[in-house]
């Protein structure tokens, strides 16, 4: 890949400076870049990197004296993480699928492939599929009875989608990820030791369960469009109505997300997330890393939830939350400070008693 300096700046709707004849290969980090890279010099600290190499074009900061840096070109940048999305685009050299059907993949004859789609080798996909116009299908992917799929989706190797499964446009299944899988749903046929301990507040008999019956997922799931699905993510299908996810939201690698959960539009749920079975997900919400969310429960808009906690009463729009249960980010650090503060109040105390029952002790 060689593109311009003026190309470059162009596709990012960017200003530039310089010689914009320029050629660069790629993108590199200004202590790795050489003479034929484009560095990423946004940041003032990665902009002193820069000194003493032979690096010819660089990404700066608006208003940064770029000629001062020894560049000939230079692109400039009001926002340094919005070019890189943009940059990212333009560098990508992601294998997306060879265009038209491989050989090896097994498509049955009711399926519709939209103008363009392309179908990578042993992917499967099954009858009554619609896939849209330019969807790329990778190698090994599988695709349920039922399903359709919307334009320029890119499902990755390995990526599976359940049947019955509806998936809007500019859809990315990461590798291995899972669409509609059947839920986690099972009932005992006498009450079991969950079921005791919710209507008593204790466990008071072993109640031992005689076997597990599965709950069939009769339901399906519904994604809108712009949604991606990170890697080895899994999303199941409703009970009887179907799990939802909304327009734009974006999911990150290995998340759980439970039978009749709706998720919102705009929202974001980082990896290792967990959200559990019917619960309702906000628009523009975001949950980070490793945050567990109960049943049943809600979250509302434009909340966040911190890493690493776990969700278990209703969130009101517009919280920040954390820790376990997830309390106000305020209450919590409050809550937090005391504890801190509880062996020196210990010694304190024990100070008292001391006092108290040993007047002559001397403290």
């Amino acid at each position: 890949m060689s593109l311009t300096i003026g190309d470059i700046a162009a596709r990012l709707g960017a200003e530039a400076a310089g010689d914009l004849s320029l050629q660069v290969a790629r993108l590199r980090q200004p202590d790795e870049a050489g003479a034929a890279d484009l560095a990423l010099a946004i940041d003032p600290e990665f902009a002193e990197k820069l000194k003493g190499r032979a690096v010819r074009a660089a990404v700066v900061a608006d208003g940064a004296d770029w000629q001062a840096m020894g560049l000939e070109a230079a692109i400039f940048s009001g926002r340094s993480r919005y070019t890189m999305a943009g940059l990212s685009r333009i560098f990508d050299r992601d294998p997306a699928p060879a265009p038209g059907i491989h050989p090896t993949a097994v498509i049955d004859p009711t399926a519709t492939l939209g103008e363009g789609a392309s179908v990578g080798p042993h992917a499967v996909i099954g009858a009554h599929v619609t896939l849209g116009p330019r969807a790329r299908i990778a190698g090994q992917v599988t695709i349920g009875d039922r399903v359709t799929i919307g334009a320029d989706a890119y499902l990755m190797p390995g990526c599976r989608i359940g049947s019955d499964v509806t998936i809007g446009d500019r859809f990315i299944g990461q590798a291995n990820a899972v669409i509609g899988g059947d839920g986690f749903s099972f009932v005992t046929p006498q009450p079991n030791k969950v079921e005791d301990y919710m209507a008593k507040g204790s466990i008071t008999e072993s109640l031992d369960p005689t076997e597990y019956v599965r709950i069939n997922s009769l339901g399906s799931v519904v994604i809108g469009d712009d949604v991606e699905v990170g890697a080895n993510s899994v999303i199941d299908k409703g009970t009887v109505s179907d799990t939802r996810i909304g327009n734009g939201t974006k999911v990150d690698a290995q998340v759980m997300v439970g039978h009749n959960v709706q998720v919102g539009e705009k929202t974001l749920l980082c990896a290792m997330t967990g959200i559990a079975g019917s619960t309702e997900i906000g628009n523009r919400v975001v949950l980070a890393g490793g945050v567990g969310v109960a049943d049943h429960i809600s979250i509302g808009d434009d909340s966040i939830i911190l890493a690493g906690s776990g969700v278990t009463n209703r969130v009101p729009p517009k919280s920040v939350m954390m820790g376990y249960p997830a309390l106000k980010q305020e209450v919590f650090m409050n809550i937090f400070k005391a504890m801190r503060r509880l062996p020196r109040l210990a010694e304190k105390v024990t100070d008292l008693q001391n006092r108290v029952s040993k007047p002559d002790h001397k403290g």
